[in-house]
């Protein structure tokens, strides 16, 4: 008897509801977050057209991505990644290369012509991730702390 598995749900998160779901796996890829704040934080972003998909299995959200759709000059239409976080409890069982996927079939269908993201240089095991997805490093990101 092959055993029923539940397909995994991607959704973009459109009400405050689904947003603060998100909140849990989120805070493992950005901990200074303050759950009180998300909610505003992810709205107020949303209205300079970020995005925040979720993937559920089970009732839970187990990953996260929030991400961009825009135009650069170095490469034309682009999806951005901000973040990708699959809940530590979760990983290694497909969610994350399922997100992936999701992520890469979505920048194929808005007609994007590249498909990026950073990620901190501390995680190896994204890097890993990332490099078994087809992704490469093709820059390096340099930042300045203002405050």
């Amino acid at each position: 008897m092959v055993e029923a598995r539940l397909i995994p749900t991607i959704k973009i998160a459109g009400t405050p509801a689904e947003i603060d779901r998100c909140f849990a796996v989120m805070s493992q890829l950005r901990p200074l977050l303050v759950a009180e704040q998300f909610v505003s934080r992810v709205q107020a972003q949303q209205a300079e057209g970020y995005q925040l998909a979720f993937l559920e299995t089970d009732g839970s959200v187990v990953s996260v991505a929030g991400f961009r759709i825009q135009n650069m000059l170095w490469s034309g239409k682009t999806l951005y990644v901000d973040d990708l976080v699959t809940d530590s409890a979760k990983r290694s069982q497909g969610h994350g290369e399922a997100m992936i996927q999701w992520l890469i079939a979505l920048a194929h269908e808005a007609g994007c012509s590249t498909f990026s993201l950073d990620s901190g240089t501390q995680r190896l095991d994204a890097h890993a991730f990332y490099l078994k997805n087809r992704l490469r490093i093709t820059s390096f990101h340099f930042s300045l702390p203002l405050k």
